[in-house]
């Protein structure tokens, strides 16, 4: 049963914790709130889900507790404290008794079985997530994936100048008489390509070994993951605000009444059909009550002749040129 979960902003800022379920590895992101449930899981080839809600966890309670007849509220802080701890990659149980298993099925979902005590009495509760859509993957998982490494390169291509900058300052010093008072502190200078060489020869392998924890996040992972989400949340709500207040801009402008038959502006047309016993003599429409405006407004609506004789000379006439004396 698919129900709303948690807030899209809420779920983003979770971190991403590395759990081991059944002797599986697994990266989870959860939120519980008052009476509701988001779990996000992903082994890096497929990311789980699982949303529900008051309703949907009474009703699920009630299936497989029953003789459960607590209300949601009375049960959910017991789940809460039992699933959490199991979850949060801490390792930790709040109840000893509590026993977590997956099962995974053939049609792509996962199960997991949870069963602890609750008054004395075994509570059973049961997890079954399914594939969450690209889309939401893209925007929990691999969208901060990009941007951090995006960010990493950034910080090793400073790391390499400031390298080259310190040992072009250790040359300088030498050149001018420096010596070290410790040998142990001399360093060799800074090859990029030999030192690109050696860290891939060395470190990738045991990056892509089975045996190593490679869907752990450190501190300063989760703290880089939190910083890009913080960022691309503000990015976020920056430009749907930045939206709204253009909408809201240009509505006015899209709903304004025409006011043009109300400013006594209007065609040659309707105002010939309106005025009675009007004529017309050469492109002038005199009628009683009309206006040099109208005249004017009349004048540019009527086409152009295209006869040359009834078209006025552009060459003026010539004066006879007449003097002070006759």
């Amino acid at each position: 049963m698919e129900v709303s979960g948690a807030p899209a902003d809420i779920l983003l800022q979770r971190p991403w914790l590395p759990v081991s379920i059944s002797g599986c590895q697994f990266l989870a992101k959860i939120w519980f709130g008052d009476s509701a449930y988001h779990i996000l899981l992903t082994d890096m080839i497929c990311v789980w889900e699982e949303r529900m809600d008051s309703a949907a966890i009474q009703s699920r309670a009630q299936e497989l507790n029953r003789r459960l007849r607590a209300t949601v509220t009375a049960f959910f802080s017991h789940l809460c404290e039992v699933v959490q701890p199991c979850l949060s990659g801490s390792g930790e149980r709040a109840d000893s008794e509590a026993q977590i298993s997956l099962r995974r099925q053939e049609d792509g979902n996962i199960s997991m079985r949870l069963k602890s005590e609750l008054a004395g009495l075994p509570f059973y509760w049961e997890f079954h997530c399914t594939p969450a859509p690209v889309t939401l993957a893209c925007v929990q998982l691999v969208r901060p994936l990009l941007a951090m490494s995006r960010l990493l390169q950034w910080q090793a291509e400073q790391l390499r100048g400031l390298l080259v900058r310190k040992d072009a300052e250790i040359q300088d010093y030498r050149e001018n008489g420096a010596t070290l008072s410790r040998e142990r502190l001399q360093t060799d200078v800074f090859e990029e390509q030999t030192y690109r060489e050696h860290f891939m020869a060395k470190a990738l392998p045991l990056a892509c070994s089975e045996q190593e924890d490679t869907l752990g996040f450190d501190d300063g992972l989760q703290h880089l993951y939190a910083s890009v989400v913080a960022h691309g949340n503000a990015r976020t709500r920056k430009r749907k605000a930045s939206e709204e207040r253009s909408v809201e801009e240009d509505r006015p402008a899209a709903e304004e009444p025409d006011l043009t038959p109300s400013l006594g502006v209007g065609s040659a047309r309707s105002r010939t059909a309106e005025g009675g016993g009007e004529r017309s003599y050469n492109g002038r429409t005199d009628a009683p009550g009309a206006t040099v405006a109208d005249g004017a407004a009349v004048q540019q609506s009527l086409p152009i002749t295209s006869n040359p004789a009834e078209r006025p000379s552009s060459k003026p006439k010539k004066k006879k040129v007449v003097g002070l004396f006759r």
